[in-house]
């Protein structure tokens, strides 16, 4: 039977490596912070109550730094006297709570699903205590996980407290562990600060286990899935991790990468079947591409959708609320923000669409600019079905082109335009005979005088 469970996650790390003003736990990995990644895998296991453990420069901001979508607690680490002390921060709830506990990290926005699973599943088949681990490659630095002849965990000695014997050991403590909650108040109780750095450690709940006769169990994952980021070269290598498995998992999913080492996309980054993407392609945080688009090299989105079949790009920059309909085209250069490109539209090249209508089957020439801010307002475009707006024309919004009409190139349109009806706003063309030969003698004649008195 599955018990009720409870996860605390740690995030008072004060992160002075990064060198930020930033939280640490708030820099971002695939668009999102960190913390968000590790509360929304605790949320995806389906916890009972996430409590996260913040240090005292967060108190003001408390839930701020919790994504809206997950339901969380907050509690502050007034002081920082390591992670046992972290944990006793939210000694209530852990005192309240009937099942299991896992202790997470806010720095560590690799975990799985898959791994934490492990952890409560061990817990449901009778462990008191699970330590997630791993075999590192090179282990310095790291506590290391003592096991008796028959493999059963004993302890966890801290790198710098460890013999030199203890320390050729390669299996190491990732930080996470799972707690059956009736053993955890009086295990934390216990813990004393006698050791190298004066801290009171989490880790020193196995000895007491152990001592206790409590069993104990050790999970193991991959290295880099518990990669904790402590700087922004690793903040950069987690990056890149990450990348690495969101572009497996979108071809996987039948789209096609040309180049997948220059191609970023964010947690939410949805990608049909059939998709086509070039290199050098950046997706921010909300974005959903339907099946079958291609999307050419150097382009920019950010909280858009792509329709089936469309094309884009390249250097194409997407902005907030674009929606672009089925086989709708929008060429290189194209800046679209908060606007609607109906099925079949064509924003073909050097434009900006911004709070507007393009309807379906309208043409919309190169140059071409929806003028929608006054300076204080933004104001909308509506451009009709079938439309033709020539190039290097201004829209001044709020405007009504309506279906069928055309404007003509190089046009300042201020007023609504009726349907089927052509719009042309520009000064009449003059043409003066033969003013380019007086022009270029003129010139010639001044050049020839300057040469003269140089």
């Amino acid at each position: 039977m599955r018990a009720d469970l409870l996860t605390i996650t740690l995030a008072a790390g004060m992160g002075t490596r990064m060198r930020s003003s930033i939280p640490k736990v708030l820099h971002p990995i695939g668009g999102r912070s960190m913390l968000a990644h590790v509360l929304s895998l605790a949320n995806e296991l389906g916890n009972k109550q996430n409590i996260v453990v913040l240090g005292p420069e967060l108190e003001e901001q408390g839930d701020n730094v919790i994504p809206d979508h997950i339901p969380a607690q907050t509690v502050i680490q007034k002081e920082r006297l390591g992670t046992a002390h972290a944990v006793l921060s939210a000694i209530d709830p852990i005192s309240q709570h009937d099942g299991n506990i896992l202790i997470l990290y806010g720095d560590t926005p690799l975990l799985t699903l898959e791994t934490l699973q492990k952890l409560t599943v061990r817990l449901d088949e009778g462990a008191d205590i699970v330590v997630l681990g791993f075999n590192a490659k090179d282990p310095a630095g790291y506590g290391r996980l003592l096991q008796s002849p028959d493999g059963a965990l004993v302890a966890i000695r801290e790198h710098k407290d460890a013999s030199e014997s203890e320390r050729t050991i390669t299996l190491c403590n990732s930080g996470v562990f799972g707690f059956k909650s009736d053993k955890l108040p009086d295990l934390l109780a216990r813990i004393n600060n006698d050791n190298a750095n004066g801290e009171y450690y989490l880790t020193d709940t196995v000895e007491l286990a152990k001592s206790d006769g409590l069993e104990l169990a050790i999970v193991t994952c991959d290295e880099l899935e518990v990669l904790g980021v402590n700087s922004r070269e690793q903040l950069s290598m987690a990056e890149k991790i990450y990348q690495r498995k969101r572009r497996r998992e979108i071809m996987d999913g039948g789209a096609t990468l040309l180049d997948p080492d220059s191609v970023y996309f964010s947690y939410d980054t949805k990608i049909g079947q059939d998709v086509l993407i070039e290199p050098n392609v950046f997706f921010g945080p909300g974005v959903t591409v339907s099946d079958q688009v291609h999307i050419k090299s150097f382009c920019h989105f950010e909280q858009t959708q792509i329709g089936r079949g469309a094309a884009i790009g390249p250097y194409a920059r997407l902005r907030p609320d674009a929606v672009i309909g089925v086989n709708a085209k929008v060429g290189n250069f194209v800046e679209i923000k908060k606007s609607t490109i109906e099925e079949g539209a064509k924003v073909s090249h050097l434009t900006y669409i911004g709070d507007a209508r393009i309807g379906k089957n309208a043409n919309i020439g190169a140059g071409t600019i929806t003028c929608n801010y006054d300076g204080f307002n933004k104001h909308f475009t509506d451009i009709g079905e079938n439309a033709f707006i020539g190039s290097n024309s201004a829209l001044v919004a709020p405007i009504k082109i309506g279906d069928g009409a055309f404007v003509g190139s190089g046009s300042v349109v201020t007023r609504n335009v009726a349907e089927n009806s052509l719009a042309v706003s520009r000064a009449k063309q003059r043409q003066i005979d033969d003013w380019a030969i007086k022009f270029r003698r003129m010139n010639a004649s001044v050049k020839s005088r300057k040469q003269e008195n140089s």
